[in-house]
């Protein structure tokens, strides 16, 4: 019998990739003409163990409130009667305790550095590219107070394994001299690096994948949308589309911020809400004021990834609904803010811009694993971290359909 995956960004495409390698026969199910055109598209394309502090924290509260009404806020809520906006708010609010913070950076970190290790080692195996390039990650401070709070949080977080290191100014620079402009300037007071973490076009590696999981056979269906599941006894048995009806033996739901649409119906209440991000790609036409380490403008809540020849800009969260256009004004500020750090690296007339809906939970972690339905399995809701924790949640769930036990502690990532 066959697996499903529903869902072609990169984590449906890393799951079926994996599960094919453990001999399954796997049928993708995506509703748009190829892999990684939705959320995966133009992502910040950071491999960022050092993300993975929630955004449900005891600063965030003050910051929410002082972020009202702007425009260019970093963390937008459009409130609006939703019931589902407003249970994710409140369970949001509920997580804003340093215990709380805590336990979620714990175990963002435990799927984090296990898809990080995961990464490296289909890359060695397969030679996959991907514009990808291991400098490390660089948190930028123009604030001595956040970056105070900064290096409080990387200490915990080296606790649990992940390399950090405090830089001042002068390494900074000496690390990204692009920077040199910025701390000439007083716009740096310091940073923090985690030389582990790397970047990547997490478009051109789902693409890649895709392929490879083709020549393992892998079956994709695009522009197939589906209309609901087929659950019988409770028991998983199929998916209705317009192209008729696709029996399975199991199936795992990797569809982003639409994964709570299609469960809801069946009693699985999912916690996870669509949080809108805008990217700017720049050409890069000066190779020296364009940076080569992967960047975080921690203040901004921007990120900064060298691809190429082009300069990656991500960033921002609006909690708006379903609506992923562009807001010219939120997209405009993302541009400003990276020509004034970079003024000379890039035309911004060369900028594309793009939005795209994050699947978030309110504690900022994913939800892996089966559900009360039989062979029904969840990969979903991993926020702006997808790409960072694609491969490890992938063989999470291979591992878990195939009756492996997985290599990491799954409590607290399960629904």
């Amino acid at each position: 019998m066959t697996t499903l995956v529903l869902g072609a960004g990169v984590i449906g495409v890393t799951t079926a990739y994996y599960l094919a390698r453990t001999g399954q026969k796997v049928i993708v199910v995506e509703r748009q003409p190829g892999p990684a055109l939705e959320t995966s598209f133009a992502n910040g394309g950071q491999i960022s163990a050092c993300h993975t502090e929630p955004w449900a924290t005891p600063a965030t509260l003050p910051k929410v409130i002082k972020w009202l009404g702007r425009d260019d806020a970093p963390l937008k809520f459009r409130l609006k009667a939703d019931p589902a906006l407003w249970s994710w708010c409140l369970k949001f609010l509920v997580n804003c305790t340093e215990n709380r913070a805590n336990t979620n950076i714990e175990r963002m970190l435990r799927i984090a550095l296990y898809s990080r290790d995961s990464l490296a080692e289909l890359r060695r195996e397969t030679g996959i590219e991907y514009d990808q390039l291991s400098k490390g990650i660089l948190h930028v401070y123009r604030d001595e107070r956040e970056l105070k709070v900064a290096e409080r949080r990387a200490k915990a977080m080296n606790e649990l394994g992940l390399a950090r290191h405090a830089l001042d100014v002068a390494a900074c620079v000496a690390l990204e001299p692009a920077l040199g402009r910025a701390a000439n300037g007083n716009h740096l007071c310091g940073g923090l690096y985690t030389p582990g973490d790397e970047s990547g076009d997490a478009h051109a590696f789902t693409t890649a994948l895709a392929s490879l999981a083709t020549e393992l056979g892998v079956e994709f269906q695009y522009d197939c949308p589906i209309s609901r599941l087929i659950i019988r006894n409770g028991q998983f048995t199929g998916i209705e589309t317009p192209k008729g009806i696709f029996e399975a033996k199991a199936c795992v739901v990797a569809l982003g911020s639409y994964s709570p649409l299609l469960l809801k119906p069946h009693g699985i209440h999912l916690p996870v809400y669509p949080a809108k991000g805008y990217s700017v790609t720049l050409a890069v036409e000066n190779l020296k004021e364009a940076p080569s380490v992967s960047l975080i403008q921690d203040e901004l809540k921007l990120v900064y990834s060298r691809l190429g020849n082009r300069l990656r800009i991500a960033g921002t969260a609006e909690i708006a609904g379903y609506d992923d256009q562009i807001d010219e004004k939120r997209a405009g500020y993302i541009l400003r803010a990276a020509l004034e750090l970079f003024p000379d690296c890039a035309n911004p007339e060369t900028a594309e811009f793009w939005a795209g809906l994050r699947p978030k939970t309110p504690d900022s972690v994913p939800v892996l694993g089966p559900t009360k339905i039989e062979n029904l399995f969840l990969n979903t809701g991993h926020g702006t971290l997808g790409w960072t924790m694609a491969c490890g949640s992938g063989k999470v769930l291979a591992d878990l359909i195939s009756g492996k036990q997985p290599a990491i502690d799954l409590k607290g990532l399960k629904i």
